[in-house]
């Protein structure tokens, strides 16, 4: 069986339980994750995210959301900020 057909045969409960290794640093034993154990669980997680569920929901998701009516990153409001001696200026 090759890696993409574990990743889609894998069920939610074994997903649920990868994520949560990798937000706490341990298997659901008490185990901790090895470098290379975090490493592929966090290529599993994403690729089984990236099947299964809605872009809203997957792990590494931000949320852009909307800024009086239009969507972030629509206009250009960069503002330069300078430094001198310390002090902080506000160029337009």
């Amino acid at each position: 069986m090759d890696y993409m057909q574990v990743i889609r045969d894998m069920d939610r409960a074994t997903y649920e339980r990868m994520k949560q290794a990798l937000e706490t640093g341990r298997w659901p034993d008490g185990r901790l994750l090895t470098e290379d154990q975090r490493s592929h669980t966090m290529q599993a997680v994403i690729a089984w995210g990236e099947l299964h569920l809605p872009e809203q929901e997957r792990v590494g998701f931000i949320n852009k959301g909307r800024k009086a009516g239009k969507t972030c990153g629509d206009e250009d409001d960069t503002q330069t900020l300078t430094v001198l001696d310390g002090v902080e200026q506000k160029t337009s």
